[in-house]
C-alpha cells in the first residue's frame, strides 16, 4: 500500500451518509479512516478497498471518552497527517421528553455534542500547525426549527451547526476550512433506529444519502460554510424556516414527528 495519497477520516462511517462520504472520499483518491460501533464497520472497509485505496477501520461507542479518544489515537498512529475529517456520527431520540430515559437522552447528547466537540479539538489541533486541512461537520435541517418529540436531537444538531460555523470563522486564515452539512430527510436507518419509522415523516419519501454525502463532499471541497443536503423541497423548508416563527414550525414539527398510538 502507498502513503502517497492524502487521509480522511470519517466517524459514522459503516452506514448511511457516514458510509456514503467515506465513499465519495475514496473515489476522489482519499484514503480513508473509518470508524462504527459494530462489526459493520470491517465490511464498510472492505467494500472501500475495492474502490482502489486503502481503509482502517475501527471499532468504538461514540458516547463514550475513550471511544473517541482511542479512535483520534488510531488515526494519529497511522503517521500521518489528516486532511479531511468528517464528523457524522449522530443519533436521534423520538417520542416524548417526559417518557424518554434520562440516559437515553444523555447519550444523545454524548455523541453529537461532546464526541463532536471532542474528536474537532484533536482535529484542529492537528490540523493547524500542519497549515492544511478540511473539517465537515453533520448538523441536520432540524438544526433550524424546534424539533417536539425529538426534544433533545434538534437542538444537538443547532449546537453542531453553529459549532461549525463559529469554529470555520476562527480558523479563518491558518489554512483550515470548516463546514456544515445540514441533510434533509435522508434514507438511511436513522428514523427506524430513532424510533419514529411509524411518524409522518418515518413515512414519508426520503432523499438519497448518496446524493446528501456527495452535496457535503462537494461544499466541503468548495469551502462553503454550510450546504443543505437533499432535494428542491428540503432546502426550501430551510429557506421557510427563517422566516416562520418558532411556535409555528414547533406545531409543524410535532405533527409531523407524534408517534402513532398504539392499535
Amino acid at each position: 500500500m502507498t502513503n502517497t495519497r492524502p487521509l480522511a477520516m470519517v466517524t459514522g462511517g459503516s452506514s448511511g451518509i457516514g458510509l456514503e462520504l467515506a465513499r465519495q472520499f475514496a473515489e476522489h483518491g482519499y484514503d480513508v479512516a473509518i470508524t462504527g460501533s459494530s462489526s459493520k464497520v470491517d465490511n464498510a472497509a472492505r467494500s472501500l478497498r475495492e474502490l482502489g485505496v486503502e481503509a482502517y477501520p475501527y471499532q468504538a461507542d461514540a458516547a463514550t471518552y475513550e471511544g473517541v479518544e482511542g479512535f483520534w489515537t488510531f488515526v494519529r498512529d497511522l503517521g500521518r497527517p489528516v486532511e479531511a475529517a468528517a464528523l457524522n456520527v449522530g443519533i436521534g431520540i423520538g417520542g416524548a421528553f417526559v417518557d424518554n430515559a434520562l440516559e437515553d437522552e444523555f447519550r444523545l447528547i454524548a455523541i453529537n455534542v461532546t464526541g463532536t466537540v471532542h474528536l474537532a479539538k484533536r482535529v484542529v489541533q492537528h490540523m493547524v500547525p500542519n497549515g492544511s486541512g478540511r473539517i465537515l461537520i453533520t448538523s441536520s435541517v432540524s438544526a433550524t426549527q424546534p424539533t417536539p418529540y425529538e426534544t433533545t436531537y434538534g437542538p444537538s444538531k443547532a449546537f453542531g451547526y453553529m459549532f461549525a460555523e463559529s469554529l470555520r470563522e476562527e480558523l479563518r486564515g491558518t489554512g483550515v476550512t470548516v463546514t456544515a452539512l445540514l441533510p434533509g430527510a435522508t434514507d438511511s436507518q436513522f428514523h427506524e433506529n430513532a424510533g419514529l419509522a411509524g411518524s409522518v415523516i418515518g413515512l414519508s419519501k426520503k432523499n438519497d444519502k448518496r446524493d446528501v454525502a456527495r452535496e457535503g463532499f462537494d461544499a466541503l471541497m468548495a469551502d462553503k460554510d454550510h450546504v443543505v443536503g437533499g432535494d428542491d423541497q428540503t432546502k426550501q423548508v430551510v429557506i421557510d424556516n427563517r422566516t416562520t416563527s418558532e411556535p409555528v414550525k414547533a406545531a409543524r414539527h410535532a405533527i409531523n414527528m407524534k408517534p402513532p398510538r398504539p392499535q
